[in-house]
């Protein structure tokens, strides 16, 4: 069974599509660090909406520079993923609750450093005040670094294409 994996898995290789995109990774370490880093950014959204915080926190260099400034209108900034993380504890907790998807990733790798490119969609549904969905497309840029074995996030830019729903759910924290 494992040999057939191994052949399955070559064959899939060899009649992939190539991306006229961009360049393809070559060799077997540049498949490997981009399904890593690719790996990296659903696993944010899967531990964001299971509010798992630490698992979150894990995906994160120390500090990074968060850019919202389409959805919320702040600018880009540098802070510590801590910080981060408590803001998203914060907001999604409780009697809000969220899914992220994520699409059509392409992958730029160079050396140590990884840019993650998807398309997103975020929903938050809270009761209490009026229709209970909130929901934003927009495309994710996410900059990663390798330290040692590992990829960490140290940058990321959500763009916002467009939104619908109460804008009370979004402003709103979860109780």
């Amino acid at each position: 069974m494992s040999a057939l994996k191994h052949v399955t898995f070559a064959a899939g290789l060899a009649l992939a599509p190539v991306d006229a995109g961009g360049a393809e990774p070559a060799g077997w370490q540049a498949l490997a660090d981009e399904r890593a880093v690719i790996r990296i950014a659903d696993g944010i959204d899967r531990a964001v909406d299971a509010q798992d915080w630490k698992r979150a926190r894990a995906y994160f260099a120390d500090r990074v520079t968060a850019d919202f400034s389409s959805l919320s209108g702040q600018p880009a900034a540098n802070i510590a993923s801590d910080d981060l993380i408590g803001a998203w504890a914060g907001n999604l907790k409780g009697s809000k609750s969220s899914l992220h998807l994520r699409t059509n990733h392409q992958v730029v790798l160079d050396g140590d450093k990884a840019t993650v490119l998807s398309n997103g969609y975020a929903w938050n549904r809270m009761e209490g005040n009026g229709d209970p969905l909130w929901e934003v497309w927009g495309t994710y840029e996410h900059h990663l670094t390798r330290s040692g074995t590992a990829w960490k996030v140290d940058g990321f830019t959500f763009r916002m294409t467009h939104e619908r729903g109460n804008p009370w759910v979004k402003a709103t924290s979860g109780q």
